[in-house]
């Protein structure tokens, strides 16, 4: 490699995005993929779809971010949202916009994204290497010169770590970057899963495919309510998830681990207050003359949902063992309040994002450089910063990728010229 080199070490949408950036700069560019091709983790987001950002302005995108929004402010203001979607239609690639101000391919393919970001790169002439594992990284006096790849050395003027955290390893995120982090000096907060599945006692597998809409859910840690959300949820064979899943998970498997006790609190009928849904409950109640209160309650809710939420709130009896009076309050008070003790989460083979990661006390926000190492910057997942679902945590990756890899390339370029 000559005097102007830039290792990038992963080609996620971090790495990718750094990598032409600073082949753009004039920079000679060399990226290493453990996998056999780039985007893996790409490929499989939004279910294969790729909600890649959310047109939302940074007030309100911002609060979306954790656990520190304000980390992100200049590279989120020096590459938008509103940037990413014209980058990607310089490149070929059309855009729309979804319920949630969300943005995916027009193809409704992720492919589409990766094999764009993958054409840029050969158009730049960024040097590819796949099947490419960094074993490790050379640092002398603060300074990165070089990695260790398949047993040979890869000298370098500066380095991007760009490896993802932990979620979905069988994408290549298996957390090598952290071990780099840490060779070079850098502290680690605690990781877990975030954007995850969480399982209920006593969950009822059948329910999967079930989608409830419009609902109202509270996290509840103890006796704390820690966060409100309306939406929607899915019901899978990993338990709870959909966008208010996912939403609360971050808080939820922070408090189970912590040993913490969870639950969730879901109000199935946010629009209507309990006076006036009970006055509901209460006329139809009149009328009904069934056997089981199971079939009034199909009334009220999908049949799919009907035997696990009765069972759960002690209201699967006959209409004989408990009056119509009795049962119209219990019923109407488990409609607002239907409470799921969280039991488990799914760990990182399924979860979207890893939460946690290199301290954001050791990188400056403005550059994506180590304080620590003076040419060596991080961008993406790695970092301890993390977003909700809804394009959030891709946006995180180009917004980092792209001023890690600016940044990168002017300290090549500086030294360069100084020489």
């Amino acid at each position: 490699m000559d005097n102007q080199s830039l290792i990038v070490i992963g080609a996620g949408a971090a790495g990718m995005m750094a990598a032409i950036t600073a082949a753009s700069k004039g920079v000679d560019v060399t990226l290493l993929e453990k996998r056999e091709r780039a985007g893996r983790k790409l490929m499989i987001t939004g279910k294969g779809r790729c909600n890649f950002t959310n047109i939302k302005d940074w007030q309100e995108f911002s609060s979306h971010i954790h656990p520190n929004k304000k980390f992100l402010k200049h590279s989120f203001h020096s590459f938008s949202n509103q940037d990413t979607i014209a980058f990607f239609e310089s490149i070929g690639v059309e855009s729309v916009v979804e319920r949630g101000e969300r943005v995916f391919p027009k193809s409704g393919r992720a492919v589409t994204l990766v094999d764009a970001m993958v054409g840029e790169m050969e158009k730049l002439g960024v040097k590819v290497f796949y099947n490419s594992a960094v074993e490790d990284i050379v640092v002398s006096d603060s300074v990165v010169t070089g990695v260790v790849c398949r047993g040979q050395m890869y000298d370098c003027n500066a380095l991007v770590v760009a490896t993802g955290g932990l979620s979905y390893p069988s994408t290549g995120s298996t957390g090598d970057g952290y071990m780099f982090a840490q060779k070079s000096g850098h502290t680690l907060t605690e990781r877990f899963p975030s954007l995850t599945a969480l399982m209920p006692i006593g969950y009822d597998s059948n329910l999967a495919g079930l989608t409830l809409k419009n609902i109202a859910m509270s996290l509840m840690v103890g006796s704390d309510v820690v966060q409100e959300e309306v939406g929607d949820i899915d019901f899978t064979n990993n338990g709870i998830e959909g966008p208010l899943g996912f939403r609360v998970s971050r808080k939820a498997v922070k408090a189970i681990s912590n040993g913490n006790k969870c639950s969730l609190s879901i109000d199935l009928k946010p629009a209507v207050g309990k006076e006036q849904l009970k006055s509901r409950i209460n006329k139809e109640l009149e009328q009904f003359q069934g056997s089981s209160y199971e079939t009034f309650a199909l009334n009220f809710m999908p049949s799919a949902i009907v035997s696990f939420f009765m069972e759960g709130n002690k209201l699967d009896v006959s209409a004989k063992s408990m009056s119509k009076k009795e049962f119209s309050g219990l019923f109407c008070d488990a409609l607002k309040n239907w409470r799921l003790s969280i039991v488990s989460y799914t760990s990182y083979e399924r979860a979207v994002v890893t939460a946690g990661g290199v301290s954001l006390d050791q990188i400056y926000s403005k550059t994506m450089k180590s304080r620590i190492c003076e040419n060596l910057f991080f961008a993406g997942e790695i970092l301890d910063l993390d977003g909700d679902t809804g394009g959030y945590n891709l946006q995180i990756a180009f917004s980092t990728g792209k001023k890690a890899g600016e940044e990168a390339a002017y300290l090549i370029l500086r030294s360069t010229s100084a020489d």
